[in-house]
């Protein structure tokens, strides 16, 4: 098993809080990861319909009494939530409920109403690159890893994208998607999530998607609030660090796995990606994908922007750590040039940033400090400072 950089801290969370909740989206190892930490717990799994139904119908005999004990998929039987905090509250065992789930607005729901200051919680997406790093697993190309992707099972199965992730998408919008909203027509929706990859990198103008799906602008929003409690897109919202000027309000659109965009867009292989319209774009989620792993898996928020005037000029992402706040800008070609830094200089001179404290991240295979900042190849994410 590929060791995950989230387990120490939910270890750690683990012997402080009665209840630990891991979240992700579906198939990026939460099953595993929590059984590998936990393996004397009882297990249970409420995608069993006999399983859930015992837990709907006996919820106390279910939870047990003074039992360690793993629920997956726990947003299936939602009352169990207050039976947990009944239980927690009277009994104070650190670390007695491990949780998991992978629709975050059900799970989150029901933590704000029962478990607000019992529960840790994490979200857990597919591999990080530094993950595969220690395991000797990273693809020997940008074009390689932004077209397989990261869920595990893609390693640990050795499964051709091609095959994975058209199955995988198929059930999602049949499982989840039932539980979460219902959406009647399954194919339209499909559509939509089709039309959200081809928006990579881009400012999010729902009124266009919504146009060009053939829906409404308020079921395009419902939809994409769906995605994002299925953890599929991640939205990055503008900074507010306006300098005297006037700045976007729109957060633009990521995918949190560049293999799953790839297959929506229909790049059926790793050279079509290389000449592709949207590889830069795939390049640039890749790398914000990154960056928001490296604070999820030491259980930590997202701290990350995206700052652009109106007048066009733009830095692709600011780590905000106070009063600290760091420039990163995202190149997908592999042959440096001072012009990658331009963005950032003018940044600089705004902000009064150092250039030690910018960065550039390529598609090169070369990383280097300049008198602007430091440059970055593709494979080296993991030292960009996030905390």
């Amino acid at each position: 098993m590929i060791n995950r950089s989230i387990e120490n801290k939910i270890r750690l969370l683990s012997e402080k809080f009665p209840v630990v909740i891991v979240t992700g989206p579906r198939q990026s190892g939460k099953t595993t990861l929590i059984k590998s930490m936990f393996p004397g717990y009882r297990y249970e799994s409420l995608e069993d319909p006999d399983t859930r139904l015992f837990a709907q119908s006996d919820p106390r005999r279910f939870l047990g009494f003074r039992e360690k004990i793993v629920i997956d998929e726990v947003q299936r039987v939602p009352d169990l939530f207050s039976y947990i905090q009944t239980l927690s509250d009277s009994q104070d065992i650190p670390g007695q409920f491990i949780l998991s789930g992978s629709q975050s607005f059900l799970l989150n729901h029901h933590i704000s109403q029962s478990l607000a200051g019992r529960a840790a919680i994490f979200h857990l997406l597919p591999f990080s690159l530094d993950e595969l790093w220690q395991a000797k697993m990273v693809p020997d190309s940008p074009d390689k890893i932004l077209w397989k992707g990261f869920f595990p099972r893609l390693y640990d199965k050795d499964i051709d994208p091609v095959d994975f992730y058209p199955n995988y998408i198929q059930t999602y919008v049949e499982r989840d998607l039932r539980l979460m909203q219902n959406i009647h027509d399954l194919s339209l929706f499909i559509r939509f999530i089709k039309l959200c990859a081809g928006r990579i990198g881009q400012l999010l103008n729902m009124n266009s998607i919504a146009v060009e799906c053939g829906i409404s602008p308020n079921t395009a929003r419902a939809w994409l609030s769906v995605l994002e409690a299925s953890y599929l897109v991640y939205l990055l919202v503008p900074h507010h660090a306006s300098f005297n000027k006037r700045l976007v309000k729109m957060p633009k659109l990521y995918f949190t796995d560049s293999g799953l965009a790839c297959s929506l867009l229909e790049i059926r292989n790793e050279s079509q990606l290389g000449s592709h319209y949207m590889r830069g774009s795939l390049f640039e989620g890749f790398v914000i994908s990154e960056l928001l792993k490296g604070r999820y898996n030491r259980g930590l928020r997202s701290n990350l922007f995206f700052w652009r005037d109106n007048k066009g000029s733009e830095i692709d992402c600011l780590i905000d750590n106070p009063p600290q706040i760091t420039p990163v800008e995202i190149k997908s070609g592999s042959t440096f040039s001072t012009d990658f830094f331009r963005q950032i200089n003018y940044w600089n001179k705004l902000s009064g940033n150092r250039p030690e404290n910018s960065w550039v991240i390529y598609g090169g295979d070369t990383s280097r400090i300049t008198s602007f900042g430091n440059l970055l190849k593709w494979d080296e994410v993991r030292r960009v400072p996030i905390v």
